[in-house]
């Protein structure tokens, strides 16, 4: 672990998700301390609990039992405003598909965010974002015209700019070559290194998952050690 301080914590999390009579539980009493600057992988198959456990880390998905506690403070006793707030400011969702918009730029993309967020300087911010990531020169490019790598590193520069403390992965290099894909996760580690990233990244790949300092197994959404 890489701090001692607790950054936030998954108590007994369960989720099932109801279809009419039939019941699908997708999570079962999951509990999972995440640490300052810590740099976490959950691997398992497709159709494990991984997505789940990440949106509901993540203020996206609300359990059915257990709780999510940032900082002391469960977040989904938060009122709606309170938990919306806390996700744009606080957490960075990097997912599988890149969820860019077609008709805005690279930097309108980056930007979105936090202009909603009323935050100033977000240009400047992004430039500096674009040149982090080594794609400065497509800032006024549509996403159209980038590769699924540079797409993809817009989806982080984006997930970080409101500076976030926690960035969550879904599956980030899950539509990408091999060599985009080694750039990605080369990327993260530089982030978590350079920048003190608390990291969250799920995925199915065990050797993606070695790239993390802890590797956990989530199987049957029962997590093992």
């Amino acid at each position: 672990m890489s701090g001692m301080e607790k950054l936030l914590e998954v108590i007994t999390l369960t989720k099932v998700y109801r279809n009419g009579a039939d019941e699908v539980v997708a999570l079962k009493n999951v509990s999972l301390p995440i640490f300052t600057h810590d740099y976490v992988s959950v691997v398992g198959p497709s159709g494990a609990g991984k997505s789940t456990l990440l949106h509901s880390i993540g203020g996206l998905e609300p359990p059915s039992q257990g709780a999510v506690v940032f900082k002391e403070k469960s977040i989904y006793q938060m009122k709606d405003a309170e938990l919306s707030a806390w996700r744009n400011t606080t957490v960075g969702f990097v997912f599988q598909f890149y969820h860019l918009i077609e008709e805005l730029n690279i930097c309108e993309n980056i930007t979105l965010s936090a202009v909603l967020g009323k935050r100033k300087s977000s240009f400047k911010r992004a430039q500096e974002l674009l040149k982090y990531l080594g794609i400065e020169a497509r800032g006024n490019f549509f996403p159209s015209q980038l590769s699924g790598g540079e797409r993809q590193k817009v989806a982080i520069a984006r997930a970080l700019i409101n500076d976030p403390q926690i960035i969550l992965c879904d599956e980030p290099t899950g539509n990408l070559d091999s060599d985009s894909e080694e750039k990605v996760i080369d990327l993260l580690g530089r982030l978590h290194r350079e920048q003190n990233k608390t990291i969250i990244l799920v995925t199915h790949n065990l050797e993606l998952a070695k790239k993390a300092e802890r590797v956990l197994y989530l199987k049957d959404g029962k997590l093992n050690r």
